[in-house]
């Protein structure tokens, strides 16, 4: 924890924001002490008097000086949000915890109240609760507070219902241990990060409401008077004494910016997403949930997004679940987010890249945010040693140039296995020996470029099995390949997951090979899945233009050789120029209105079937017959 905040003080914004915020919080505290004659003093010789050497900016009607005037009210207007935004948390922790705290039916009446006021803005519930509370500092800090709730209430909601499907809640209830008691000491725990990272920059909101109800006369009451106050009272003679309504203004974006920017920086030092309102910070598509995950899912992946400073968010929202013994393929145009993702499966995303996720986890053990600090991080990295294999590429890269192969593979089980030397190295050449390179013992003792391309790739394989994989992920391994060698080691990935019961997540740029080997098809263009289906449906079933026209651009022994090749027109979209509409609308056919302005979300199709298309097409029978028959073909060939 401590060196997560060290982390995020030592970033530009973070350490300007930090210090932005502690100035403003010591002018809370001392201004009134320090200034409080000052700003109270009247001076009827020097009404509504400009800027001058004796004052700064000026004087009110009464001859009051505004400068001291706007540094003393920092301690009421830091306050009174500070209080609104306490009444927002607490209000919002128990309507967020009330599903689990009073039952089911309880609880489906308490969230269904919840959606209905996050549906309204907040500032219109601020005045309807200003209404309701009455004029005055105690009613707006009451109608901040609770319009506020809502969105605390949101979070809170969706952290407890993550948090209370772990398996350590569940022993807890076994054991005996009461609702009240198991909220308390398992699950606020777990979710707290996030929510003190929202109620800072919920702060910064507050503020600025506050100063609104002031302005409009709801607020604080003279005598008292806040930064809202003094902007209401300065706006009259805005023309000829603009610094009366200025100064405070600025006080108030300042002050804001300093709890928004901390919180921010806050965020992403400790990867926890941001809400404001009911909405993400970015503007994110909607994504159908995933199915719950059970005992046969080895990885779960939900609402995953990969962004880098700009902002560019290449994986946006990409959902999907890889079962015991599943061979899932991932195909797409360079540049669709596919390796991105298998990066940000296996934690290899490196600042200022960011990883966020409703949830991310391996064989039940979650990968990001708060959760991942349950364990050490020695464990943490034992799990992803033992039980994860990347297969990059380029093998050729990933192998050091000045070790021995043998060498490579033995480190890891030396690593996380506590092998001794002798014992790591016959492990290697065992290995070697399982992904069908021949003689083991002599290759161990060779160096990288000593392997030919596919002799390196199965290497590469092997190194994923020193230990005991659930889960190969295969980043386009035939790359660079020969289509015999190919093959080769495609046979080897489908051995490996018949015989220990592996599961792998194959990237590939080839459609036909991704349906030949997998069970299941995701198709990701422009950072997201536009269709899941079952590989074997993938000739009849596939219904995205997109899936179809990656499809038809495969030529075969059939394609006519007096005919230009089938290709897609246009080029992928820019991850950092994202149209606001489907992002494959430019280049389809089959294009309409709606495709130009709103983005399909990934719904259910049919049966094992997902699609984001807002005019699916069928398969015509010539296609499917062109397409089965070339198939054949290939099958045959390969």
């Amino acid at each position: 924890m401590r060196a997560r905040w060290i982390a995020v003080l030592r970033t530009p914004v973070g350490a300007g924001a930090g210090l932005l915020l502690l100035l403003v919080l010591l002018l809370a505290l001392f201004a009134p002490v320090l200034w409080s004659e000052q700003a109270n003093a009247i001076d009827t010789e020097q009404l509504l008097q400009g800027s001058s050497s004796a004052h700064w900016l000026g004087t009110d009607s009464l001859g009051r000086d505004i400068f001291y005037r706007v540094l003393v009210a920092s301690r009421t207007s830091i306050l009174l949000a500070l209080s609104a935004t306490a009444i927002a948390v607490i209000t919002g922790l128990a309507l967020g915890c009330a599903p689990t705290m009073m039952g089911r039916r309880a609880g489906r009446v308490t969230t269904a109240v919840v959606n209905i006021a996050v549906a309204f803005p907040g500032l219109l519930l601020a005045l309807f609760f200003a209404v309701i509370f009455g004029v005055g500092a105690k009613g707006a800090v009451l109608a901040i507070g609770f319009a506020g709730a809502p969105a605390f209430a949101r979070l809170t909601q969706t952290l407890v219902a993550g948090i209370g499907e772990r398996d350590f809640v569940a022993a807890a209830r076994i054991a005996g241990v009461g609702r009240f008691r198991t909220l308390l000491r398992h699950i606020l725990p777990n979710i707290a990060e996030p929510l003190v990272v929202n109620a800072t920059i919920g702060a910064g909101g507050a503020l600025l409401a506050f100063a609104g109800l002031s302005f409009l006369g709801l607020g604080v009451q003279p005598p008292a008077y806040d930064w809202g106050r003094l902007m209401g009272e300065g706006l009259n003679g805005i023309y000829v004494h603009p610094a009366a309504a200025l100064a405070p203004g600025v006080a108030v974006v300042i002050a804001g910016l300093a709890f928004n920017l901390f919180g921010e920086a806050v965020a992403k030092g400790f990867g926890v997403p941001v809400l404001k309102g009911a909405q993400v910070r970015e503007r994110l598509p909607e994504t159908t949930p995933a199915a719950p995950a059970d005992d046969e899912a080895v990885l779960v992946v939900k609402d995953l997004y990969v962004s880098f400073p700009g902002p560019i968010t290449p994986v946006r929202g990409v959902s999907f679940t890889v079962g015991k013994g599943e061979i899932v393929g991932v195909v797409g145009e360079s540049g669709s987010g596919k390796s991105l993702t298998a990066l940000a499966v296996a934690q290899l995303i490196e600042s200022p890249g960011q990883v966020r996720a409703s949830e991310l986890s391996f064989l039940g053990a979650p990968l990001l945010g708060r959760l991942a600090g349950r364990g050490t991080a020695a464990a943490r990295r034992r799990l992803l040693g033992t039980s994860f294999a990347m297969v990059f590429q380029d093998p050729m890269t990933s192998f050091n140039p000045t070790k021995r192969i043998g060498v490579q593979l033995a480190e890891g089980a030396r690593e996380h296995q506590g092998l001794s030397r002798r014992q790591a190295m016959a492990r290697a050449i065992d290995r070697l020996r399982a992904v069908r390179v021949p003689a083991a013992e002599r290759r161990a003792r060779q160096y990288p470029h000593e392997f030919s391309g596919g002799m390196r790739q199965r290497a590469m394989i092997g190194m994923g099995l020193m230990g005991t994989p659930a889960l190969i992920v295969a980043d386009e391994p035939t790359t660079a390949l020969d289509v015999t060698v190919q093959r080769q080691v495609l046979r080897l990935l489908e051995t490996i997951r018949t015989e220990d019961d592996v599961a792998v997540l194959l990237i590939s740029h080839d459609i036909t090979v991704v349906a030949q080997v997998c069970d299941r098809v995701l198709v990701m263009y422009a950072g997201r899945i536009v269709e899941d289906l079952p590989s074997s449906e993938l000739a009849t079933g596939a219904r995205h233009p997109y899936t179809r026209a990656l499809l038809a651009a495969v030529p075969d022994l059939e394609t006519p050789l007096d005919e230009p090749l089938a290709v897609i027109p246009g080029r992928p979209v820019d991850p950092a120029q994202l149209p606001s509409g489907c992002a494959f609308a430019a280049r389809c056919e089959f294009a309409e209105d709606r495709c130009l302005t709103e983005d399909p979300a990934l719904v259910i199709h049919g049966p094992d079937h997902q699609l984001a298309c807002w005019n699916p097409q069928g398969a015509s029978a010539a296609w499917q017959a062109r397409y089965l028959g070339s198939a054949a073909i290939r099958t045959g060939q390969r």
